[in-house]
């Protein structure tokens, strides 16, 4: 258990730094080249996991269909999902950014009612409310006329990421592969996507040490093995729902990042506003 509760920490505090990552490679490489890079060596990555896991053959004994669905989901994540958070990023705040794309639980929930035939309950309502009025006081540092002061595209976009992540995990749920192996797919499938976006809007040649080393964190440890490691806790933990409440710690831990890394001034509304969001989620989810 105690192997368990370390390697979910160790999750967490990679999942810390993506906010600050993000934001910092966004500095060297513009949208496309950042998503196409990372993809690039995420793929890589997950393919060597899978070798060492000795779970390559398991790519080549899918039918047609789960290759057809593997590109469904790669197209929506990684390809749309981070296109649009990538450049949410790029035009909001980090710590503005983060918050919103955390109420996508709640996004998730409200889906499922209608995919997936969940009932919408009182208590996910009451959820609801408080994850969105949590987002709003992130997004207006308290202040309704601080909406002025933000790129509205940019909320939008942090907005709708949370919907094509919420698609992409209700159609994953309907997935028997491995999940390793259909994040290997996802990520291999979406890479001429990603690679057709990068030569049309940008320049896959056209980049500098500091992007390329900030793409290659992030596809280690927001896209990569972190997700191998997050897995293996669930596998060795005796409670998953202790562990998978750990993640929680993820967004005010990546606000030290955000300070320290990125000299963003991080106001006391965000603080509040994620106290929101979070609570919002614990209560959704202890009522699940």
């Amino acid at each position: 258990m105690n192997k368990a509760y370390g390697l979910a920490l160790l999750t967490v505090l990679f999942w810390s730094t993506s906010a600050t990552a993000f934001k910092l490679s966004l500095r060297y490489l513009d949208v496309p080249q950042l998503l196409f890079y990372a993809s690039v060596v995420s793929t890589v990555v997950i393919g060597s996991i899978l070798g060492i896991q000795g779970k390559l053959g398991q790519i080549f004994s899918l039918d047609r269909q789960d290759y057809i669905n593997s590109f469904l989901l790669g197209m929506l994540n990684p390809f749309i999902y981070y296109l649009m958070i990538f450049k949410a990023y790029d035009l909001l705040p980090a710590q503005i950014a983060q918050s919103v794309n955390y109420t996508w639980a709640i996004m998730l929930a409200l889906l499922s009612v209608p995919l997936l035939k969940h009932p919408f309950r009182r208590i996910d309502f009451v959820a609801l409310i408080i994850c969105y009025t949590g987002a709003v006081i992130v997004s207006t540092h308290g202040d309704l006329s601080g909406f002025k002061t933000l790129s509205l595209d940019g909320i939008v976009l942090a907005f709708g990421s949370t919907v094509v992540w919420a698609f992409y995990w209700i159609f994953n749920v309907r997935m028997s592969r491995d999940p390793v192996v259909g994040l290997f797919l996802n990520f291999l499938f979406s890479l001429p996507l990603t690679t057709i976006s990068c030569l049309w809007f940008s320049s896959i040649t056209d980049i500098s040490i500091e992007g390329f080393a900030g793409a290659v964190w992030i596809g280690c440890f927001e896209f990569g093995f972190t997700f191998v490691i997050w897995l293996t806790a669930l596998k060795l933990s005796t409670n998953n729902g202790k562990i998978v409440n750990m993640i929680f710690l993820t967004p005010f831990i990546s606000l030290i990042f955000i300070r320290f890394f990125l000299n963003e001034a991080v106001f006391i509304s965000t603080f509040i506003g994620l106290a929101f969001i979070v609570s919002g989620l614990v209560l959704q989810k202890s009522a699940a």
